[in-house]
């Protein structure tokens, strides 16, 4: 497989919504499904993952009948940071609790913990039934930063390198990082995939500063695919009643803003308020979109195809 394709499972910030008002853009929390060359790549973990486990898991049950016979899942999942709506859905992805599968998980470091015993504190243990260590999946957990890539070649697991002596070849899928220090508490992990040429950028959780945040805009620099942290609208985030500065988060214009000065192609606009229905949403897109064909706002099953 050569194509690079981007699935939006969980589009929502701070806290999954189940409510008639919000089924047009969806209530699950942080989750972006990436395949490229054939190489399932997951950007968090929140509650948009477990859609992505049921059908991983059926096109596992469908490839025999035999269980023996079956082609294994292999998945790797890129945790932007450890607040709890990137993290909710991980103990419900279906192959976490299949032997058979593979489970790659790159996140992180914290200054005092590992990102494996982050997990393990934060959603196993007390707060599931099965301890961290007794998951059935063959699982590898490492944490990251800004001067290491992962590298993807074709048939090959998931390789930590040094960013400064990696060679991308043509089939190769690299993942490079820095991470920002806006978002409160130890920060967000700022990705980008590239493959064939093409690059998705995947900046969630992301303040941005006055006048753009020169280190970002140059990460993200003429790419395919921005998707962008939007929790706020503008007149949200400058309340003088609840102010949302320094909550770690941008507003649309700050995202548009950003899409302009990197150059980037497409721009979708990600990680919603939670009080934010449909009928908001839907104001909001009417404004930001019309008449802009490479602005979208992020709904559960919108598509990409970057190749």
């Amino acid at each position: 497989m050569s194509g690079f394709k981007v699935k939006f499972r969980g589009v929502r910030g701070s806290f999954p919504v189940a409510d008639k008002n919000f089924l047009k853009f969806g209530g699950n929390t942080s989750c972006v499904e990436v395949n490229a060359g054939g190489h399932i790549i997951i950007l968090d973990a929140g509650t948009g993952i477990v859609g992505v486990g049921d059908d991983l898991m059926q096109d596992y049950i469908a490839s025999a009948v035999r269980a023996e016979e079956r082609k294994p899942i292999y998945s790797t999942i890129l945790v932007s940071h450890i607040h709890q709506d990137h993290l909710l859905g991980l103990t419900f992805f279906k192959p976490i609790h299949l032997k058979s599968a593979k489970l790659n998980i790159f996140g992180p470091k914290s200054q005092n913990s590992t990102l494996e015993s982050d997990l393990s504190e934060l959603i196993f243990g007390k707060t599931f039934p099965i301890e961290l260590g007794n998951i059935a999946c063959n699982l590898d957990i490492k944490g990251i930063c800004d001067s290491q890539a992962i590298l993807i070649k074709p048939d090959r697991a998931p390789e930590l390198v040094n960013l400064e002596y990696v060679k991308q070849e043509e089939d190769d899928v690299l993942i490079t990082f820095y991470k920002s220090y806006v978002h409160p508490q130890d920060g967000v992990m700022i990705y980008k995939i590239s493959y064939k040429g093409k690059t998705l950028v995947y900046a969630t959780d992301k303040e941005c500063y006055f006048g753009g945040d020169k280190k970002f805009i140059k990460f993200a620099k003429n790419c395919d695919l921005l998707i962008h942290d939007a929790q706020y609208t503008t007149e949200d985030y400058l309340s003088l009643y609840s102010s949302k500065q320094g909550f770690g988060h941008s507003t649309y214009d700050m995202a548009i803003e950003v899409m302009k000065q990197a150059k980037a192609k497409s721009l979708v606009f990600f990680h919603y308020d939670p009080s934010y229905d449909d009928n908001k949403l839907e104001r909001i897109k009417e404004y930001y979109t019309s008449g802009n064909k490479n602005v979208h706002m992020a709904y559960e099953g919108l598509e990409f195809d970057l190749l």
